[in-house]
């Protein structure tokens, strides 16, 4: 994929990452991490039970993780475009469908070999 054909999909890529740092900094309360947040907050309350607390933190520390890759996600996909290498799927080298790419910037893979992925998960 040439630079040319890149721009819209960096342009949505620098969106995608604005809102998501905007949405964490409104839900955090600035520019902390989730489990700070979440110290924060459960510092100062008496917990209904350990176990409530112990499954909110959980709950946190999972939430915490799946933000941080989506926001990694987004980064490999901003420097795969620099390196002129996106749209390019990473296990079989086949370009990745435009509609799967403006549906998922981030996307590594064809949908072919990401079948075969969640399928070998399963």
């Amino acid at each position: 994929m040439s630079i040319r054909d890149t721009t819209s999909y960096k342009q949505q890529l620098l969106a995608q990452r604005a809102t998501l740092l905007s949405q964490l900094a409104t839900l955090r309360g600035g520019p902390v991490g989730r489990a700070q947040a979440s110290a924060a907050h459960y510092g100062d309350r008496e917990p209904d039970s350990r176990a409530q607390m112990e499954s909110e933190r959980g709950l946190e520390f999972t939430l915490d993780a799946r933000e941080n890759a989506e926001l990694d996600a987004i980064a490999a996909a901003l420097q795969r475009i620099e390196a002129g290498v996106y749209g390019v799927c990473t296990d079989c080298g086949a370009d990745i469908a435009e509609a799967r790419l403006h549906a998922a910037p981030e996307t590594v893979r064809c949908l072919a070999c990401q079948d075969r992925l969640e399928h070998a998960r399963r």
